[in-house]
């Protein structure tokens, strides 16, 4: 049982992707929390909320490839 190194490197990759997702994602919810007085409060709120939906899918998504790389079907 070999693992799949093709597959490794892309799971890896949605992984990177997801990483600044997740940091830039609660800090535009907090920042839109914070500037409530503004009329921007719910664009931003809803970019943040879009980024830790899409943080979270990418994670997901590499994990799963990831585990399919290392046991192969």
């Amino acid at each position: 049982m070999s693992t799949n190194k093709e597959l490794l490197r892309k799971g890896v990759k949605y992984l990177t992707g997801a990483l600044p997702l997740m940091f830039l994602g609660p800090s535009l919810i907090y920042n839109a929390f914070m500037n409530q007085h503004t009329d921007w409060h719910y664009l931003v709120l809803g970019i943040g909320i879009v980024a830790c939906l899409c943080s979270m899918f990418l994670i997901f998504l590499g994990l799963k490839i990831i585990m399919k790389g290392l046991f192969n079907d």
